[in-house]
């Protein structure tokens, strides 16, 4: 357990050390956070606040490739640097030409699904991943190579977007997102897989010290897409596809809550939410503060994470 802990304690304190020197030359240089207009008066307050400083997470991985060189580390590695760059050049954009809208969707979704079929292709043959989806045990639901590698596609891709979502308020992705790196870290049992995980809470919680309200940095595309890659992949790695819709509850939400928006408004022109993601419309609906959406937000992540433990526990 002390191997596991060693990179993890590293990693936190190295990211509380650089992370406001990553902060500063973010100022320096005038990569800032662009505030859609449309969003409410306290978010256009944020306008100038420093973007892409979930670059400091790269403190993490390079941590954990220190103690640790196996093939799936450097493959889970690979996907975290790899999802990283696709949101690098998103946030390069916004906040070089403060421009809300960066890249376009087209452009970031064609590099998402080339990594993730690359990744796919390397992780099967890694991995020793079958075409089955593990509801318990004993049972199994087998699908055909060509519509697994299809519907795994789609999941990770989707997937890795709904986490993007959720990266709308200050620690809101960080808090949600320890407590699924936590049910991961429990449940593997690969001593690689663990201190990946732990890796990724401690460069989290570091980061968090900076990114709490009011937040002093944007983590931004750059740690937000990564962190929804890697998690992605380690629902493929650790075969637990089936408790996807429990475990990443708060990620789905967000990403429904814009996709029936939209539809909606086609059909009656009217809007169903006040704003989405769906964590705007308890802001704006409610009057809910920020630090109270990501308390609940975070406590239902833990609670899912929790669920997801005991049924990982009875039946798997």
């Amino acid at each position: 357990m002390l191997v596991q802990l060693t990179p993890a304690f590293i990693t936190f304190l190295l990211t509380v050390l650089l992370a406001p020197v990553l902060i500063f030359t973010l100022k320096r240089l005038k990569l800032t956070q662009p505030i859609r207009v449309e969003l409410p008066a306290d978010h256009q307050e944020k306008k100038g606040t420093p973007l892409m400083a979930g670059s400091v997470f790269f403190v993490g991985i390079i941590v954990a490739l220190f103690y640790y060189t196996s093939p799936i580390m450097i493959f889970l590695v690979g996907t975290f640097v790899l999802f990283s760059f696709i949101g690098f050049l998103d946030d390069f954009w916004k906040a070089s030409k403060q421009d809300p809208g960066g890249v376009s969707g087209k452009t970031k979704l064609i590099f998402q699904f080339g990594f993730t079929i690359l990744l796919l292709y390397i992780g099967i043959d890694l991995f020793n991943i079958d075409t089955s989806i593990r509801v318990t045990e004993s049972y199994h639901i087998l699908l055909p190579y060509i519509p697994y590698l299809v519907i795994i596609t789609l999941f990770i891709v989707g997937t890795a977007n709904a986490i993007n979502f959720t990266d709308g308020m200050d620690g809101l992705l960080g808090m949600v997102a320890i407590p699924t790196y936590f049910f991961f870290f429990v449940i593997s049992e690969n001593t690689e897989v663990k201190v990946f995980c732990l890796v990724m809470i401690a460069t989290i919680l570091g980061f968090l010290i900076y990114n709490l309200y009011p937040a002093k940095a944007f983590m931004g595309d750059t740690g937000s897409l990564a962190i929804g890659g890697t998690l992605s992949f380690l629902a493929i790695i650790e075969n637990v596809e089936i408790l996807i819709p429990i475990l990443f509850i708060i990620y789905l939400a967000e990403q429904l809550s814009v996709i029936i928006q939209v539809a909606y408004f086609k059909r009656t022109k009217k809007k169903l939410f006040r704003f989405t993601p769906i964590h705007y419309h308890y802001g704006i609906k409610y009057g809910w503060s920020e630090n109270m959406i990501v308390t609940v937000f975070a406590m239902v992540s833990w609670a899912a994470c929790g669920i997801c433990l005991i049924y990982f526990e009875m039946f798997m």
